[in-house]
């Protein structure tokens, strides 16, 4: 064994308490570190011909890198919809990592079975019914993408093609109907080859994001074959929701594959204020819930459901003698693009655990109680408008003066060098605007004043820097 690599494996429980030394000193800084921070690149090192070992390097990445690190997953960051990490899924993610558990077979040891308990936990707290399986992916993108490659073998089967076997040579032009899909939607469509015009864009209610039934209807009549349909349970910029009950019973007129993206939005399961914003959700073909959202737990984690589990064992089985029947094993290489994956589902059930049905309920309420703190704050204020009512936990406005884009980003890099609070740019209905998205476990009241405090500051300056 190699000199150094011996010694760092007598040293293992000295190399663990500098790694829990350095966290510690990031969750107790002398100075808070900003949600986000411009780093500019350092030039690029030689690989050394020996290594250093790693308290070696420990030291190294604590003096030069650690410092520049952006506290994203502290209370203030309102880019992304992204949560943190609570204690309990920190404390699950570290022994991820060591117990690095093969996740290919599901026999190998506890770990599959406590992911399907933990799947069970999750169906429980959204109100998904036993008929739905589900497995663990790295983000909301690649759930989206799982759930439309099963809608796309559907549709196949509808025509009397396997498309697993056969491919989509000779297959007419398949639909993907919905009014506000989230951007994975249409790189998933790109992906699985069906192109990004075969979405087909319904109309939105007045004023909403929210699909308009009528045009659902025109649009599915219109089709002359089965197509897919993608409901939002929560969009990105104003957290509008279809009528998924509404949408469901249209299958009783209509042969069409209900996809439900409901990446963050599903949560609204967890409160009895929203919980009515899910119904219908059991009326879906397949669903899409994210795990680093509001469950907070470490990237990359999020959960596919589907009801056609048989389906997507046809698209993603992994044929290999070593590997099993795929029909008699619920291994999850047979229903994902992955055969080599983390152990991802552990972190959630530390936390599912942890903090229970309350736990979460109270999250949720948290945040967007902040979330309705801070758009009042902004409607009553002479500098900003809300551009749609904070239904959740996201704040969608702009200045009250018309603006384009460029300086919307120019006033958002002004608020990230400010280094206490960040928000990301986005567009509604055509007006550029700010996005604020609260989904942080630590978030509350104070940090959604402070957010609002720091956006009058930074635009009165950059007002005064105009005048002057």
């Amino acid at each position: 064994m190699n000199a150094v690599l011996r010694s760092d494996k007598e040293a293992i429980s000295a190399i663990l308490q500098q790694v829990g030394k350095l966290a510690d000193e990031h969750f107790h800084p002398t100075e808070l570190a900003p949600p986000s921070r411009y780093v500019p690149d350092d030039d690029f090192a030689d690989l050394p011909a020996e290594g250093w070992g790693a308290l070696d390097v420990l030291v190294q990445f604590r003096e030069r890198y650690a410092p520049r690190m952006a506290n994203s997953a502290g209370p203030r960051y309102f880019g992304f919809v992204t949560g943190g990490s609570t204690p309990a899924s920190l404390a699950g993610d570290w022994l991820v990592s060591v117990y690095d558990q093969v996740m290919s077979g599901s026999t190998d040891s506890v770990a599959h079975f406590l992911e399907r308990q933990t799947l069970h936990f999750l169906k429980q707290l959204f109100g998904l019914d036993t008929a739905y399986s589900g497995t663990f992916v790295t983000g909301a993108t690649m759930s989206n993408f799982v759930s439309l490659a099963s809608a796309r073998q559907w549709i196949g089967e509808q025509q009397g093609i396997n498309l697993s076997e056969d491919g989509l040579y000779g297959m007419a032009p398949m639909r993907v109907l919905s009014a506000t899909p989230h951007s994975s939607i249409l790189k998933s469509l790109s992906m699985l080859g069906m192109g990004r015009k075969s979405w087909v864009n319904v109309e939105t209610l007045p004023g909403r994001e929210a699909i308009d039934l009528q045009a659902l209807e025109a649009a599915l009549a219109h089709e002359p074959g089965p197509v897919v349909v993608v409901a939002n349970a929560g969009t990105v910029n104003t957290v509008d929701f279809d009528d998924l009950e509404a949408i469901g019973a249209l299958k009783q007129k209509y042969n069409f594959w209900l996809h439900v993206d409901a990446a963050f939005g599903g949560f609204a399961a967890c409160s009895p204020q929203h919980q009515h914003l899910m119904r219908g959700i059991n009326l879906a073909d397949s669903v899409t819930i994210d795990a680093h959202k509001w469950l907070n737990v470490p990237y990359d984690a999020a959960m596919q459901f589907t009801r056609h589990k048989s389906i997507q064992v046809k698209v993603f089985q992994n044929q290999a003698a070593y590997l099993g029947d795929p029909a008699l094993m619920p291994d999850s290489m047979h229903v994902t693009p992955e055969n080599s994956r983390r152990f991802r589902a552990l972190p959630s059930w530390f936390t599912l655990l942890a903090y229970g049905r309350n736990g979460y309920r109270e999250i949720v309420e948290r945040n967007c109680a902040v979330a309705h703190g801070l758009g009042e704050r902004l409607e009553r204020s002479e500098e900003f408008r809300l551009l749609a009512p904070v239904r959740m936990n996201i704040v969608c406005f702009s200045f009250r003066h018309s603006t384009t884009l460029e300086e919307i980003r120019t006033f958002l890099d002004a608020v990230r060098d400010d280094g206490r609070v960040f928000f990301t740019p986005t567009v509604y209905k055509g007006t550029p605007a700010i996005r604020a998205a609260i989904s942080n476990w630590q978030t509350g009241e104070a940090d959604g004043k402070l957010a609002f405090e720091v956006l009058q500051a930074v635009y009165r300056a950059q007002a005064l820097k105009i005048s002057v």
